[in-house]
């Protein structure tokens, strides 16, 4: 049953909030045009009353309505992400709030990448970071000295490039200090022993510098600048700064097989190379614990550093969560033995999940308090694995995904804010600069310290406005995360039932457990043994699925996606368990076939929270699985994989 509270957070699948939504449009572009008009009310109007009856106008207006006449005529065959129809990708509605803060501050187009290009929304940006960090259970009192600090990007692919810029930073940064040799301050014995430092004791070094540095008269402590800036990696680079410390190699970034692409592409972009990137096995599509302290110890044995350890909160694929409390386990065993990295958690799908775990004032819940709300969820591993977000050094999370947020709003956020010195542009707060020792005033030219040199304030105003009207907490925001956590269970009893009716015609399995609001399917013609005709036929199910803009959206009953299960991800285990529920012959999987080196599977994003409409009776999960009977019907039986390829 959807919550009623929910009922005003959208403009709706039938558009049933345009009001609402019209009159805060209307009422804030007057407000927007009163604004304009008293800045200096004295100042006559620059385009005269008669302008609009001028040839010249009415020639402009004939052709910009005509040009958005057609922009609108083919915005028609976008994705209806808004339907409850609409289970494919990672998308949804938009909240009102969001949209509403945007749409109001576009006209004003602030740059948030300093004050004095937008003074409002930077302010706005840096709050959204603390109200990030609070639901990820970091500390967000900007009066605390390791306070969190989080900003925005345009996804979450910038946000991982930010998290390898931070850990390269605050890892080669006691490096740098050793080779400068201040004698005031306390550094380790060789190379190795700084460049492994644990997280905390390198932001350690990096407070008894600028303490040291505090106590120096102006002309010396700018000496000691210089010197400090000549050593750094970021004033070297890569080459020059490993060729000059040869004891130590180039650091690696350890992260599961299901890691999303955007490491590596981050590891090239850094210049730390894709080799660099290594992937741990999965279990059961969850990082592999033991595959991982197998290699970090194997590493460690090499002296290969590692720069950061990655969990991934919500797999791209499956929704799955990596035992995030493991890997911050790891990190502490590993510290405590003087081999040091940062662990970082990708939760840009899953990061609003966190808001079911916090009680409104901060406190995580329980998990028995949680479990009478649902029917399975969370699991141990997932309760504990968020629980553990608060003791990972960065998270990225992404607001326009299940923040239900415009595009581009991702979101990196670091458990200390103090390291985001160490990637300040002119250095001035790190090496002892003029720098505000007030939160806010030190972040307020956010340019310093982040990979962009412009950025939306309507963005940031977007993010923040929506986490005011829906507080990341179990009793605001997490009541409509937790519509699609019923959603995703009633999805999977569903699929149960639908391979018990269809038993007959077709091999069903959900390969894994879901841990948020995916759902997959695999599908396999009862009776077929063969990998290739399997993904023939699910390609088919496709193909009355996917969004086609040649196609008239009304042609299509449910908007789906696909993905693929492959043997080098699933491993040996898993990839043999799923063959063996789906009947099909281990020894078609990976033959010379083209179809045949995966499993072509079903994937189901469960984001709309009217995808069980209590108002009108309807489930569209229940009509989903009529239309996949019906089309399954259509399609059986399937044709062989040699008489299609």
């Amino acid at each position: 049953m959807t919550d009623p509270s929910l009922y005003p957070c959208f403009l709706g699948p039938y558009g049933e909030n345009d009001s609402l939504l019209e009159r805060l449009v209307v009422e804030f572009l007057r407000d927007h045009v009163y604004w304009r008009r008293n800045v200096h009310p004295e100042d006559p109007p620059a385009i005269p009353t008669r302008a609009a009856q001028q040839p010249q106008f009415l020639e402009f207006e004939a052709r910009l309505r005509r040009e958005l006449h057609t922009l609108s005529a083919a915005l028609k065959r976008s994705v209806p992400f808004h339907s409850p129809r609409y289970m494919g990708h990672m998308v949804s509605d938009l909240l009102l709030p969001g949209l509403a803060a945007q749409i109001l501050t576009l006209p004003y187009n602030p740059n948030n990448v300093s004050e004095e290009a937008a003074p409002i929304t930077i302010d706005l940006e840096i709050k959204a970071g603390l109200q990030l960090a609070g639901m990820l259970g970091y500390p967000a009192d900007p009066a605390q000295p390791d306070c969190a600090f989080g900003h925005l990007t345009s996804g979450g692919t910038l946000a991982n490039y930010q998290a390898l810029r931070v850990a390269l930073a605050l890892k080669s940064f006691p490096v740098a200090l050793r080779a400068a040799a201040p004698p005031g301050v306390d550094v380790p014995a060789d190379d190795w022993s700084a460049f492994n430092l644990a997280p905390r004791a390198g932001l350690g070094l990096v407070d008894a510098w600028q303490r040291w540095l505090a106590a120096l008269a102006p002309a010396k402590r700018a000496r000691w600048r210089k010197r400090l800036q000549a050593e750094r990696i970021e004033q070297l680079g890569l080459a020059a700064f490993f060729t000059r410390h040869p004891q130590l190699s180039t650091p690696v970034v350890v992260a599961p097989v299901t890691a999303h692409y955007s490491w590596s592409k981050g590891m090239k972009l850094l210049g730390l190379g894709r080799e660099q990137l290594v992937l741990v096995p999965e279990r059961g599509m969850r990082l592999d614990l033991q595959a991982l302290q197998t290699t970090l110890q194997q590493l460690r044995a090499s002296q290969r550093p590692v720069l950061l350890a990655v969990a991934v909160l919500g797999t791209t694929e499956f929704g799955t969560i990596d035992p995030i409390h493991e890997v911050v386990a790891a990190r502490e065993r590993h510290a405590d033995a003087g081999y040091g990295f940062s662990v970082h958690v990708d939760a840009a799908w899953g990061g609003y999940l966190a808001s079911l775990f916090r009680e409104p004032d901060g406190r995580l819940r329980t998990i028995a308090g949680m479990r009478s709300e649902f029917n399975v969820f969370p699991s141990d591993g997932t309760y504990a694995a968020v629980a553990a977000l608060g003791r990972s050094d960065s998270v990225t999370v992404d607001p326009h995904k299940l923040g239900y947020l415009p595009y581009g709003t991702g979101a990196y956020v670091c458990r200390d804010h103090r390291v985001m010195a160490l990637l300040a542009e002119d250095a001035d707060y790190i090496f002892g600069g003029e720098g505000g020792d007030d939160y806010f005033s030190r972040f307020r030219n956010l340019g310093r310290y982040i990979p962009e040199g412009s950025k939306s304030g309507a963005a940031a105003a977007a993010v923040y406005v929506t986490h005011r009207v829906l507080p990341l907490d179990h009793t605001h925001f997490g009541r409509l995360v937790g519509e699609t956590i019923r959603s995703a269970e009633a999805f999977a009893a569903r699929s149960e039932r639908f391979a018990v009716e269809m038993a007959s015609l077709l091999r069903v399995c959900v390969p894994f457990a879901p841990d948020s609001n995916l759902v997959c399917l695999a599908l396999n013609p009862a009776g077929n043994r063969d990998v290739a005709a399997m993904n023939v036929f699910v390609g088919r199910l496709h193909d009355e699925l996917r969004c086609d803009s040649s196609t008239p959206l009304q042609m299509h009953e449910f908007f789906g996606s696909v993905t693929t299960l492959r043997p080098e991800v699933l491993g040996e285990n898993d990839t043999g368990r799923v063959l063996n529920e789906l009947g099909l012959d281990p020894a078609t999987l990976g033959n010379d076939h083209e179809q045949a080196d995966r499993l072509l599977i079903l994937r189901h994003t469960l984001m709309n929270p009217f995808l069980i409409d209590a108002e009108n009776g309807i489930s569209y999960i229940d009509r989903y699985f009529e239309f996949l009977e019906r089309r399954v019907r259509g399609l059986l039986p399937v044709p062989r994989a040699s008489a299609v390829a």
